[in-house]
């Protein structure tokens, strides 16, 4: 029997009534949320094994939005199903096999296409959450049209040294209390960042949290983690403005 690695009951979260729009793009339904004025910014949001239905998601791309970015968070599991709270986690291995986050290159490049081409995006940014975070961190080091980059607690899979070439500014965030992610694969990361990458990049752990921990919203945090959600929020968005 393999732990629950979220810690938190997703079952059990305050509905939320999401301010923008879905959209059709090609073979992918995306969640939309643009700010009230006109720009040429943009940030795709990469949802986690909940999917883009999921009402965490959908509030981190309303936030996103609300600092004056055109946010979109696609489908990327392409309409099959996403993982379910009533899911067991001793099938979670093959459940992983089918959705593969370093297998979104086509759908992020159809994603890219319509913010250019119907969004007028000529800057663009990706944050992913822990199966995005992997997604994120997987397309930072792929596509060169991404200027930046947030992967939170996405775990550190595998170690080659061409993971750490990244092509543009990003961001690693991670849980202290984090059990999917070791201290020590931080710790890596960190050296093997040092070593090989020539852009920018940060990594920050935040004391005490969990898996999981920046995408509540605010009637689902507990008192004494809102201080380092909220800071995390606002790392995640000091970064994105500062190279988009």
């Amino acid at each position: 029997q393999m732990a629950d690695p979220f810690l938190y009951n997703t079952g059990e979260r305050s509905k939320y009534g999401c301010l923008g729009h879905e959209v059709q793009i090609e073979h992918i339904k995306a969640y939309v949320c643009r700010p009230s004025f006109f720009t040429d910014k943009a940030v795709i949001v990469i949802h986690d094994i909940f999917g883009w239905l999921f009402p965490d998601i959908r509030y981190i791309v309303d936030l996103i939005a609300g600092h004056g970015y055109t946010t979109i968070c696609p489908d990327f599991f392409k309409g099959t199903d996403p993982w379910k709270t009533t899911d067991h986690w001793a099938d979670f291995a093959d459940w992983m096999k089918h959705h593969d986050p370093m297998k979104v290159d086509k759908e992020a490049d159809v994603v890219l296409k319509y913010l250019q081409e119907q969004c007028s995006a000529t800057k663009i940014g990706i944050v992913g959450f822990s199966w995005g975070g992997m997604a994120a961190h997987h397309l930072m080091l792929k596509n060169p049209q991404l200027a930046a980059g947030v992967s939170l607690y996405g775990s550190i899979i595998r170690d080659s040294e061409e993971r750490y070439n990244l092509l543009n500014p990003t961001f690693f965030i991670f849980g202290e209390k984090d059990h999917t992610i070791s201290l020590n694969q931080i710790t890596l990361l960190e050296e093997k960042l040092n070593q090989y990458c020539k852009v920018a990049y940060k990594i920050k752990v935040y004391p005490g949290q969990v898996h999981g921990f920046a995408q509540l919203k605010p009637e689902d945090m507990k008192p004494d983690d809102k201080p380092y959600i909220e800071e995390a929020r606002k790392d995640m968005m000091d970064w994105i403005q500062m190279f988009i």
